[in-house]
């Protein structure tokens, strides 16, 4: 073990020495005052910041951290030492990172990393890590001897859905080797340099602050929480030098085993550093190290069917086959029917195949499903996986829903002997693996001939299309019996506890009333659990005993009392991975509503980021509010501070997102026409001043409204 905890300690030295002149220099060259920052980032030197709660905001900040770096190397034999000595070396690697875009907004330009992950993605990665979409991080760093063994290993995390980090020649080795780089096919290039690896840690470092409340400077906690609930490791590829060594003990020190191709014989240590010399046993012994679990899907189609392809785009040059609502007729629609009418597993292409040599069809999806335990409310639910299902086939592009459809096909799908028929087993398969308590057969229908198709859409889909949506129109907090829990996202956020009804869905914008009750039929002791409404306490806030009473049970005590409609009276919490959140402005009377997609200044003062930092992880915060996008139009938004009309101030593609249905909710409620006309965007300005006067001279009501505060 001595020779291990040399190598980490020699590695940890190097970097510290690295890290003091680095900073030394950059003081010497731009002065300590000169302002140092990662991007799009409300959390400093996350790192730093999580671990010590200092703010790394300009460099005379640094010289300090690099003597904290320096401490926690110690040069003792002992394996916890060496652990700390690791964390040494995150902290100087954080540091040459982060000097990097003191010398350019974008260092990474023209390299074939992506350097530091925002914010924003992190939270986007909310829902599908804790749906286990996402059933876990590798982070593949070096350079493979033989290139097609570590391609092996990384399609082969692809194809079981991981997000897979790669740092050095590895990124050349898999991309000559087929494989598709990019945040939307989960194979990320970070950077040729050893540093580059930092960009990982921080991502787990501000899982930590986003979701878990973990509060800065609380170093004890931080390594509990990526240990106990970041689902990631890391496979060394080739030589390993000091400076991997030490940045490996880092990964460990995290609780992040890592797994390396290089027989280390009597230095390793079981479940935290262990060598696999046989590559083809790489991805089932690190798996097995941090315990995730895969369930395969064995689909019988000729190309790969993972979550990891959700995110590909075709273009119309390497397209083969495309269904375009825009050009012909296009409809999805599922449909419950009776037992003794459908035949199991029938799949029927009606119509001419995609080889026939067109390039654009018609398509109408039609799937009929029964069950004992199948109800009407299901089917829409169901419908809506088809865009994911579609999309998981690699090869395969899928946009919109119900009769607004474009499908792609890729030429390389094509030429793999992908066909339609292919998609009716796709549909099959998911629609009896993962709704197999409420159906029992399943029949689908994949039309192709333009006269059939339009009938389908005519006479059959757009009925109940409009049916559903009078249905949902008609569903109000006050019409149904029950509301449901959402707990979901506690692996990641314990005591965040959602609380979905009919016109509140979940924060994340993904889980609605139809799926919460469809959930908790499939799976009755899951994460979304009845919640009765039959001792209101407070109408004006939303306010229910038998709430008040689900979110102290299912928050394990940490909550015991939750508003509905209110965001300055025990507002509902967040976990971390919300669509929008909401604030007040007191110069404007009003709230300002800001989608993570939206990196720009708002009027608060505050970015996305920022604001989102002050909520979030399950903590109640007056004022602060995460929400869906859905929630705006919502005649239940913010209902006890007077509701919609005190929104103020939204992004432009926020704001023309849900302009159609916040004008009906407006009109509806309050008589206003065109709503969001007097809604203020960054095209219009970020300045409170400049707000007040907009909004005066549009004659806003919020202006005129009871002081919000």
């Amino acid at each position: 073990m001595s020779a291990l905890t040399d190598l980490i300690f020699a590695g940890s030295n190097a970097v510290a020495g690295l890290t003091e002149k680095a900073v030394a220099d950059a003081i010497a060259k731009h002065g300590e005052d000169a302002k140092v920052a990662f991007p799009d980032t409300a959390y400093f030197f996350p790192t730093i910041y999580a671990a010590t709660g200092v703010k790394v905001a300009k460099l005379g900040d640094l010289p300090a951290c690099v003597n904290v770096l320096k401490s926690l190397i110690t040069n003792k034999p002992e394996l916890g030492d060496a652990l700390n000595a690791g964390l040494a070396t995150a902290v100087g690697a954080e540091i040459l990172e982060g000097l990097k875009y003191l010398e350019s907004a974008n260092p990474y330009e023209g390299d074939s990393g992506i350097g530091f992950v925002p914010d924003p993605i992190i939270r986007s990665l909310g829902v599908p890590l804790v749906t286990g979409d996402i059933p876990g991080v590798a982070v593949v760093l070096g350079k493979a001897e033989s290139a097609q063994d570590v391609v092996g290993v990384v399609k082969d995390y692809q194809s079981k859905g991981l997000m897979t980090f790669l740092v050095g020649d590895v990124i050349e080795q898999v991309a000559e080797g087929g494989v598709k780089l990019g945040l939307e096919f989960r194979v990320v290039p970070l950077g040729h340099d050893v540093t580059s690896v930092i960009h990982v840690v921080t991502v787990a470092v501000r899982a930590a602050l986003i979701f878990g409340s973990l509060q800065p400077g609380d170093l004890a906690g931080l390594l509990k929480y990526t240990k106990e609930r970041v689902p990631a490791f890391v496979n060394t590829f080739g030589p390993i030098d000091e400076v991997v060594v030490s940045a490996g003990a880092g990964a460990i020190a995290l609780g992040f085993p890592v797994v390396t191709d290089i027989d280390l014989g009597e230095n390793q240590v079981p479940g935290a550093l262990e060598s696999e010399t046989d590559h083809s046993l790489t991805v089932k012994k690190s798996l097995e190290l941090r315990g995730i679990k895969i369930k395969v899907k064995e689909l019988p189609i000729p190309v790969a069917f993972a979550s990891a392809f959700e995110g590909e785009i075709i273009r119309k040059k390497d397209m083969k086959v495309e269904f375009y609502s825009g050009k012909n007729v296009t409809c999805e629609l599922v449909r419950m029917a009776d037992p003794d009418s459908i035949e199991d597993h029938r799949i029927v292409v009606d119509g001419p195949e995609i080889d026939s040599g067109e390039v654009e069809y018609p398509l109408a999806t039609f799937v009929e499903v029964a069950g004992a335990k199948m109800q009407a409310d299901f089917e829409s639910v169901i419908e809506r996986h088809i865009h994911a299902w579609f999309n998981y086939m690699e090869g395969v592009m899928h946009t919109g829903q119900r009769n607004q459809v474009r499908i792609r096909i890729s030429k390389d799908a094509f030429d793999k002997g992908l066909r339609l028929h292919h998609f009716g087993e796709v549909l099959y398969a998911m629609i009896m693996d993962e709704f197999d308590t409420v159906v029992d057969k399943c029949q689908v229908t994949l039309v192709t001939d333009p006269a059939k198709a339009e009938h389908i859409l005519k006479d059959i889909a757009t009925p109940v299309y409009n049916q559903r949506d009078d249905r949902l129109q008609s569903m109000t907090d006050e019409s149904v019996d029950t509301f449901y829990t959402c707990t979901m996202c506690q692996s990641f956020a314990p005591s965040h506890v959602c609380i979905v009804t009919p016109e509140r869905l979940g924060l994340c914008g993904a889980v609605s009333w139809l799926d919460a009750k469809a959930t908790n039929e499939l799976n009755p002791s899951g994460p979304c659990q009845i919640v009765t409404k039959q001792h209101m306490i407070d109408e004006r806030t939303g306010r229910y005993e038998d709430v008040n009473e689900a979110v102290k049970q299912y928050s394990h005590g940490a909550l015991e009392n939750v508003t509905l409609y209110s965001l300055l009276e025990d507002p509902m919490t967040s976990c971390g991975c919300f669509e929008c959140i909401c604030g007040i402005i007191p110069e404007a009377n009003g709230l300002v509503i800001v989608n993570r997609e939206y990196s720009g200044m708002t009027p608060t003062g505050m970015t996305f980021g920022e604001l989102a930092s002050m909520t979030g992880g399950g903590v109640q915060t007056p004022g602060f509010m995460g929400h869906g996008r859905h929630f705006i139009s919502s005649k239940k938004f913010a209902r006890a501070e007077g509701g919609v009309e005190r929104i103020v101030w939204m992004p432009k593609e926020l704001k023309d997102d849900v302009a159609e249905r916040l004008n009906r909710t407006a009109k509806e409620l309050c008589g206003i026409d065109n709503f969001t006309d007097m809604i203020a965007d960054e095209t219009v300005t970020t300045d409170p001043a400049e707000l007040v006067d907009f909004l005066t001279e549009k004659g806003h009501p919020a202006l005129t409204m009871d002081p919000i505060m």
